[in-house]
């Protein structure tokens, strides 16, 4: 389940190629439909599942750190894979084949090129939908099964899952992380002396065995190919562009520093992505009448029918503006300006998240924290991915079959994907 220490050795002495990692994500960028958590469903199916790039407890730690930064956390998730990899040539492998596609059709949607009409009434989007339903409640099972094997972390799962459905809120989540953090570090002394080989004869037992360990094993060799030097320069830059960029908007009037600042800003700004950075990009855009309320929507529309990540709405946003640059060369400086924050904060976070995490108390916390994450993702299993995905009788046999089709006949997620939205294209 977990990786050998020989096989993490072997992996740190030859590092992933930026090229592997490009076709990794160019895959996924042009599959992985549904939003933000269908995107982690997507990322843990091919990094931990089939490509074994990182165990379920690294991962699990990688999802929980960038729910607490601003910016997309898919993206951020990518991005951070990438990284480990191969670098920061990976982590912009990475972010660019996951991007680009979601981009370009957008951008070519903006330019009227492409309609995708009333993206509601598509089938083949009912069927993508249905996927992502399948999708999801794989990997929230299979982090499960590894991440709560016992009585306490699977109730920290579950309280977890009921703060966030009953009070569905980006903050809220950040703050179900925090108390599983909490409780992990006051709760989780047993289970943590378990993870790191155990005292006692039964220690084994209590926290899930020798998987456990062995996951362990594999966690402290996450390998982040960068220095805290780095790290603290890219959170240097973070700050400065931060607050430099309004300044320099203000005293130059400069179009294109405006634009750079309003996507900067959002992607800086916003915690847990996705469509909470909506009403922002709509105060920034609309309200100031850089870009019309009709073509805002229609790009919205648009965005909801393509794969990827949400904040390539910024490319539409930006070829649209109807001031300053536009065209290609806005959808570029908003697409480049609205994921920079993330870049920085993924740098700057990773070098020191790899050090700290090392810690007996912290590793209690972390165990908490994975915990707390599986909730997450089981209440987002519920709202909105299958609220949005079974709509229908229909669609909730598709959701079984792809379900099926994946776990008992090893489909692979993009091919299920992909006949998922031919069947509903076909019947729906």
């Amino acid at each position: 389940m977990g990786e050998s220490m020989t096989d993490v050795q072997q992996e740190r002495r030859h590092p992933g190629t930026i090229g592997e990692v490009f076709w990794a994500f160019l895959r996924l960028g042009v599959t992985s439909f549904g939003g933000p958590v269908a995107h982690l469903g997507f990322f843990r199916e091919t990094f931990v599942e089939r490509r074994k790039w990182l165990s379920d407890g690294t991962y699990a730690d990688l999802v929980a750190l960038c729910q607490f930064l601003p910016g997309p956390a898919s993206s951020q998730v990518g991005m951070a894979i990438g990284l480990q990899r191969a670098g920061i040539g990976g982590l912009l492998a990475a972010w660019f084949a996951f991007t680009m596609p979601s981009a370009i059709v957008l951008v070519a949607f903006a330019f009227g090129i492409a309609s995708l009409g009333d993206d509601a009434n598509m089938g083949w989007l009912y069927g993508l939908k249905a996927a992502a339903v399948a999708v999801v409640a794989q990997a929230v099972l299979g982090m499960a099964k590894n991440l709560t094997p016992d009585a306490k972390r699977a109730t920290i799962a579950g309280a977890a899952m009921i703060i966030i459905l009953l009070v569905p809120n980006p903050f809220v989540q950040v703050a179900a992380i925090v108390l599983g953090a909490v409780i992990g570090l006051a709760w989780l002394g047993r289970e943590a002396a378990a993870v790191t080989g155990g005292q006692g004869p039964d220690a084994g037992a209590r926290s899930g065995g020798d998987d456990v360990r062995q996951d362990f094993g594999a966690r402290y060799d996450f390998g982040v190919r960068i220095s805290r030097r780095v790290g603290a320069v890219a959170l240097t830059a973070f700050a400065l562009l931060l607050v430099a960029l309004p300044i320099l908007t203000a005293v130059t009037g400069d179009s294109s520093l405006r634009l750079v600042d309003v996507f900067y800003r959002a992607g800086a700004l916003v915690f847990g992505g996705g469509h909470v950075v909506l009403p922002l990009l709509e105060t920034e855009t609309v309200a100031t009448g850089l870009v019309g309320h009709d073509s805002f929507l229609a790009g919205y529309g648009a965005a909801q029918a393509v794969p990827g990540p949400l904040f390539t709405f910024a490319a539409f946003l930006g070829a649209s503006t109807t001031t300053g640059p536009t065209g290609l060369i806005g959808a570029g400086i908003a697409l480049v300006a609205i994921f920079l924050p993330a870049a920085l904060l993924v740098i700057a976070a990773l070098p020191f998240w790899e050090r700290l995490r090392r810690a007996p108390s912290v590793r209690r916390a972390l165990l908490g924290v994975n915990a707390a994450v599986v909730g997450i993702l089981a209440a987002a299993l519920y709202d909105p991915v299958f609220t949005q995905g079974v709509t229908s009788p229909a669609t909730l046999a598709l959701a079984v079959a792809v379900f099926i089709a994946q776990v008992k006949w090893k489909l692979p997620a993009w091919a299920a994907v992909i006949a998922a939205g031919l069947i509903g294209f076909a019947f729906l």
